[in-house]
């Protein structure tokens, strides 16, 4: 299969989220599982919303190597393309449009090595939608329990330049409500602003310490007020604030813990909605299947990967948390530096290379030629 070519494809298909209207960009990827022989269901969290998964038929009595990436992109954002965001087009060594990088060329690459490996029943593909806004369709998947159970490894296409991340800081967003007293703006002194109770709060955000030791691949947790709203009109006193939080944490911080000592930061009463909460994802480097990751990358790039990890959150943080955490590695063809970005693109020999890498790692789980001939056992 032609890798850049479904690249292609996949760019085509409009899939911003919101709304996402991931459902006819699924359907050509379960057509194709489907033809290459693998057993595909779709399990949709929202109208039009699906999710695939798909898994070699047949018994087996390991657990399955599982890819996994999904289909929604950000919106295409309010400044000018010079090339036509979903078209694919194809310049020198990138291929342009939304979701290039970040992440169908990653989708195209996994689906293209797992057809070049075969049906293997320790092959699982799972390919969400609804990424983009807190992994829904990963965690509607989850909660369903729709997931294979335990994963034996998961591989996360995320765009990383085909560098191997051993995984990722956890997500907690925060609406923090502050309540107040409305009054007429001339008689400030019979209300009670609720503003001024958020901006007294901001600063104490702005010096927020977590007191936990960095870890030593994902690095320090970090704290970032992005929102504050108050306010209806000008001329009265507030009676209500709202305050945005976007907080990165690393392994060892329960987040409950977390939301509490938020909440000591302010001398008023607060009422503190999560919306996103997801764990941080990190696998020791020195993990046996890691080092054969980091084998395999080698063989391909000629480059030797050192650990490192994610500060954005993944779909791993959801996927792994059925039974037994499974060595995670973050690993995709885009680029890093793309994602998100106006005139996103992906180079092309990425691409080719992220094929050959994760078919060397489904060979290696599976024990499977690339004709997908299973060996005697």
């Amino acid at each position: 299969m032609d890798a850049i070519a479904l690249t292609q494809k996949l760019v085509k298909f409009e899939t911003c989220n919101p709304p996402g209207h991931e459902e006819a960009c699924a359907r050509l990827l379960d057509t194709i599982l489907r033809e290459a022989g693998f057993d595909v269901r779709q399990h949709a969290f929202a109208a039009g919303r699906p999710s695939l998964i798909a898994r070699g038929p047949g018994a087996s009595n390991r657990t399955p190597i599982c890819l996994s990436g999904h289909l929604d992109t950000v919106p295409l954002g309010e400044a000018d393309w010079t090339r036509n965001p979903l078209a694919g087009t194809i310049a020198d060594d990138r291929l342009y449009g939304r979701g290039s990088s970040d992440m169908k060329s990653g989708l195209a690459a996994m689906v293209a090595a797992a057809c070049a490996v075969g049906p293997h029943p320790d092959v699982c593909l799972v390919l969400t939608a609804g990424e983009e806004n807190g992994c829904e369709g990963a965690q509607f998947l989850v909660d369903q329990g729709l997931l294979p159970a335990p994963i034996g490894a998961l591989v996360v296409g995320e765009p990383t330049a085909n560098v191997p991340l051993v995984g990722h800081k956890g997500v907690l967003w925060l609406e923090i409500a502050l309540s107040g007293r409305s009054a007429h703006g001339s008689t400030p002194e019979l209300g009670d602003n609720a503003v001024y109770k958020a901006a007294r709060l901001v600063r104490e955000l702005e010096a927020f310490q977590f007191h936990v030791a960095s870890h030593p691949v994902l690095g320090a947790p970090t704290l970032n007020v992005g929102t504050i709203r108050g306010g209806v009109n000008i001329n009265s006193v507030p009676d209500r604030a709202v305050i945005g939080v976007d907080i990165r944490t690393i392994p060892g911080m329960p987040h409950a813990s977390v939301i509490e000592a938020v909440a000591c930061c302010s001398a008023e009463t607060v009422r503190i909605t999560p919306l996103a909460d997801m764990a941080s994802v990190a696998t020791d480097p020195s993990h046996a299947w890691m080092q054969t990751v980091f084998d395999v990358v080698a063989r391909q790039t000629g480059q030797r990967p050192v650990p490192q990890g994610a500060s954005y959150f993944t779909d791993a943080a959801a996927l792994r948390s059925v039974g037994q955490p499974p060595p995670t590695v973050i690993l995709g063809p885009g680029e890093p530096s793309q994602a998100h970005q106006t005139d996103e693109f992906v180079y092309l020999h990425r691409i080719n290379e992220a094929v050959a890498i994760y078919t060397s790692l489904l060979q290696s789980w599976c024990g499977v030629p690339a004709t997908g001939v299973a060996p005697e056992r």
